[in-house]
């Protein structure tokens, strides 16, 4: 069973084709042309996708004929594809072309919810089916991105609750917005890891930790970046300059601090013994070193994305989701197609809009 996946949820462009817990090819673009606004723009996320997506679709089909040899759409069982959350034009554009091939060779189409996808990154194996893994069910989720800080439980394939969320910015959201201010660039998350290893994570400005005495599973970064706002307006250009590693540590330590605050709530209250730790900032090794340090006080196991494509957003995880989706029935046929469209505001909670099939 193969089942062809394309992700265009936001400014990374992706396909990806899977069996199972194997990916067998994958492309991965990243959009380089939102550096210089500080954010992505959704109209040209759209426009870079349109551009890139027919390109990376046969290059996608090419690599599997590395590993397949003589494959083609003909040999696809199903067509995989994020349909929220997300930028809404960016995920018209992925949308749209699924489509276009799901019609031309008559296959199913697998709505798949970008979160679900990056709770299976976890699982996703290369070609040759390594690592090998295990589901052991239930597992709590942390998904930590740019776009997304959310704390779930994984009852078992395609059950979620979810049990803690933002009330405002994401974390990696929250570190682009103090990399801003620093003068950092965008993004800024992987600037600011290597300014605060070179000053070995100290955090000697000892910002606010957020909604410590809420005891919720809820996240909030607002307060935090309106208390590094205003310390940074307080100083002169000089100041700010000398101790840039150490403004971008101390504030990082401050989001993470946060963050394991109502992990280790989470850990506490369902007394889950399985995590999982995905999406792009949980790629900072100091973050990854203090959640395995929790883990390990608390007897967890933890799992994060086997390889480092996977963190950022992918098809390859779209892929794995996609293959559970379409075995459990919920996947759309060519008469549906016109009903499925972009659900930027998508949660994992929300119910399958279709008929499952059996």
């Amino acid at each position: 069973m193969l089942i062809f996946a394309v992700e265009t949820s936001c400014d990374e462009t992706a396909c990806a084709v899977g069996s199972r817990l194997k990916i067998l090819s994958n492309v991965v673009y990243s959009q380089a042309v939102h550096s210089k606004w500080g954010g992505v723009v959704p109209h040209l996320a759209k426009k870079e996708h349109e551009i890139k997506l027919p390109s990376l679709i046969n290059l996608t089909m090419k690599k599997l004929h590395r590993v397949i040899n003589d494959s083609d759409f003909d040999n696809i069982t199903a067509f995989a594809v994020t349909y929220g959350p997300g930028l809404a034009p960016a995920l018209e554009t992925g949308i749209r072309y699924v489509k276009s091939l799901a019609y031309e060779y008559n296959k199913p189409i697998v709505p798949v919810n970008h979160l679900e996808g990056h709770i299976y990154s976890v699982f996703v194996q290369n070609s040759k089916g390594r690592p090998e893994v295990q589901f052991d069910f239930p597992y709590l989720c942390l998904i930590i991105s740019g776009g997304h800080t959310q704390l779930s439980v994984f009852n078992n394939h395609l059950s979620h609750r979810i049990i803690g969320k933002t009330l405002d910015d994401a974390a990696g959201e929250a570190l682009d917005k103090a990399g801003k201010l620093l003068g950092l660039g965008y993004p800024a998350g992987a600037v600011i890891e290597r300014l605060a290893e070179s000053v070995e994570n100290q955090d000697v400005f000892k910002f606010p930790r957020t909604m410590v005495k809420h005891k919720t599973l809820d996240f909030s970064f607002s307060g935090l970046k309106t208390s590094f706002y205003y310390f940074i307006k307080e100083q002169n250009e000089q100041f700010v300059y000398k101790n840039v590693a150490k403004l971008a540590s101390s504030f990082q330590q401050a989001v993470f601090d946060s963050v394991l605050l109502k992990l280790e709530l989470a850990i506490k209250q369902t007394g889950i013994k399985n995590l999982i730790v995905s999406g792009g900032v949980s790629a900072n090794k100091h973050l990854r070193a203090m959640i395995r340090s929790l883990a390990k006080k608390h007897g967890v196991n933890v799992l994060f994305p086997h390889f480092k494509y996977l963190y950022g957003d992918n098809a390859a995880m779209i892929a794995v989701a996609g293959y559970f989706r379409y075995t459990n029935g919920f996947f759309i046929t060519p008469d549906e197609f016109d009903t499925l469209d972009r659900m930027p505001r998508l949660n994992l909670e929300d119910k399958f809009l279709w008929k499952v099939k059996k």
